[in-house]
């Protein structure tokens, strides 16, 4: 009589589950989100270098790498909030992010601009010093988050339609 072969199966050990192995787009798409993370908080840094070495790899889908670089360069912008409306009170010493000249230039621009201004909190000049003034002015958390997210979002889509219009891409 033959073996069935459902008894060997029932006699082997169970298979052991491991970790599936991190792919090429996971890696490209956490590098964009961090990335774009860290360049917007206290150390310096070009996330839209990350961004254009992922949609030249194409190791993404292309709006995803797009959100991503959004989410986490405006969650970065947040830090910045945070920091200026909790720890104002350090803006003298060495490691708060924003000198005291940039904060009482950017805190004339903003009184005279209002809100909107945070729609150019993507620029690299000034854009960390009007992130965490809306922090010292109180500026709804909503509402920051909702205006610098759009600019990011405008800077990001203008960066990716550059790179993806490319002959050569």
């Amino acid at each position: 009589p033959q073996a069935d072969p459902r008894d060997q199966a029932s006699s082997m050990p169970p298979a052991r589950l491991s970790p599936a192995p991190m792919t090429s787009e996971f890696l490209a798409a956490a590098a964009v989100f961090w990335s774009a993370f860290l360049a917007a908080t206290l150390l310096p840094g070009a996330s839209e270098v990350v961004l254009v070495a992922s949609l030249l790899d194409a190791a993404a889908d292309p709006w995803l790498l797009i959100g991503l670089a959004t989410v986490g360069n405006t969650l970065g912008s947040f830090v910045n909030w945070l920091l200026g409306r909790f720890l104002i009170g350090f803006a003298d010493r060495r490691w708060f992010p924003v000198s005291r000249s940039q904060i009482d230039r950017f805190e004339a621009f903003f009184k005279r601009y209002g809100v909107w201004t945070l729609l150019l909190a993507w620029a690299p000049i000034g854009g960390d010093a009007l992130t965490v003034i809306a922090g010292t002015a109180r500026v709804n958390a909503g509402l920051f988050l909702v205006l610098v997210g759009a600019g990011k979002l405008a800077r990001y889509l203008v960066v990716a339609a550059g790179v993806l219009s490319w002959p050569w891409v």
